[in-house]
């Protein structure tokens, strides 16, 4: 009784000591060393692309002295971790953000931030204006980009050299791509032309819907009947079909296979954004990239993936938030990362990166993107994507016709527009 008395006695104190330590955590998290005004910053980024944001906070705090940026990688979790802290009414003060009609209200609207800074104006007019508006929703700015890629062709230059086919050029034609897939293609040797992903296609798909007249939903966002499953939507996917019929394309079995299967010389040309380039690059591959090719005498257009950082509502130092925010898409700060395209005109001018052959098709590809991705068209959009990606998944597979899946899509969707 006493050695179980004794255990009790033990734990009591432990458990008061790990109480007392937890409460000195919060504080030390809440004001920092020396009573640090404490700024905390979350970011989805591991690795090399986390280390640039650690600097970029280190500088941060040495022009601002008595601050600490308490810099928070939330990794593959970030979604989760960030709805239950906005949930709690605990989140981090900025964070990185793209989803802003899951997220924006619980968002900081920054517009009036801008209009009582003029000191922030020269940065507005230094970014993209087609990049800016994609952090925009419901006629309200809630974040400011920090990186953007757009999405290309990339296609094995000793292939088709070896082939006799043309290397591609700027508004080269569907027909131009198409008949090169074909024959570069060799089914004998498990060689394709082209490669589709099995899953997660829709927001890609957009820029050939958009290429060839059409899109996923009206520019509203209140209807989806007649878009998704208009004629023009329906022959991309017909089109596409198409070539992995005459096995010009195959679906790939992952994901993660696509792009070594492009380095091992299997897959001739894949549709991509700027996340591989590197890869490529150290495998010493002799590759080019090429613009979405056009549709029926039709400009090809094209979409954007930016990221951008955002302000809690929620956020107790929203002056040294929007302090912190401005200072992160500084030129400065963009100068600093390495992991992403600048999205300011001055440094992509500087770093003379439409001069380099690679990414210039990249920055050609952003002068094409001037449709609104259905995601910021509707707050809807992540409930009836998922019936959008299946639809497409569903045809490429050969398990549906474009027409039926893509009619079943719209039926399953109407309902949750009305809501």
């Amino acid at each position: 009784m006493k050695k179980g008395l004794s255990l009790l006695f033990i734990l009591a104190i432990s458990l008061g000591m790990l109480l007392s330590a937890c409460g000195n955590s919060e504080k030390t998290a809440s004001q920092g060393k020396s009573g640090d005004k404490v700024l905390r910053f979350a970011t989805w980024d591991t690795g090399e692309s986390l280390k640039y944001e650690q600097d970029i906070a280190k500088k941060f705090e040495k022009a601002n002295p008595g601050v600490k940026v308490q810099v928070e990688a939330y990794a593959d979790g970030f979604d989760d971790k960030l709805a239950a802290s906005f949930g709690a009414k605990n989140p981090p003060d900025v964070m990185y953000m793209w989803n802003y009609p899951d997220y924006y209200k619980s968002l900081e609207p920054l517009d009036d931030y801008v209009k009582k800074d003029s000191s922030f104006k020269t940065t507005i007019d230094d970014f993209y204006t087609n990049i800016l508006n994609y952090h925009k929703f419901n006629n309200g700015t809630y974040g400011f980009p920090i990186g953007f890629t757009t999405r290309v062709i990339y296609y094995n230059k000793k292939l088709f050299q070896e082939a006799g086919i043309p290397l591609p050029t700027s508004n080269w034609t569907w027909e131009q791509f198409s008949d090169a897939a074909k024959k570069l293609s060799n089914p004998e040797k498990k060689q394709y032309g082209f490669v589709f992903a099995p899953k997660n296609n829709s927001y890609a798909f957009q820029e050939f819907v958009w290429s060839n007249g059409s899109s996923f939903i009206s520019p509203d966002g209140k209807k989806v009947d007649g878009y998704m499953n208009s004629a023009k939507t329906q022959e991309i996917l017909k089109d596409f079909k198409q070539m992995i019929d005459e096995k010009s394309a195959i679906v790939a079995s992952a994901s993660d296979k696509i792009s070594d299967n492009f380095k091992s010389g299997k897959i001739a040309m894949i549709e991509n954004g700027i996340w591989p380039l590197e890869d490529f690059k150290k495998a010493g591959m002799d590759f080019g990239t090429a613009e979405i090719p056009s549709f029926n005498g039709q400009p090809s257009k094209g979409v954007i993936h930016s990221a951008g950082i955002a302000m809690a509502k929620d956020s107790k130092e929203k002056d040294l938030a929007w302090k912190f925010i401005k200072y992160y898409v500084s030129a400065d700060a963009a100068k600093m990362r390495k992991a992403d395209m600048p999205v300011l005109k001055s440094v992509a001018s500087e770093q003379n990166y439409k001069n380099d052959p690679l990414l210039n098709t990249f920055y050609s590809m952003l002068e094409k993107s001037s449709d609104t991705p259905g995601f910021l068209l509707t707050s809807k959009w992540t409930e009836f994507d998922k019936n959008l990606d299946y639809a497409i998944s569903s045809v490429l597979l050969g398990q549906s016709s474009a027409d039926k899946a893509l009619n079943e899509a719209v039926k399953l969707t109407e309902p949750s527009l009305k809501k």
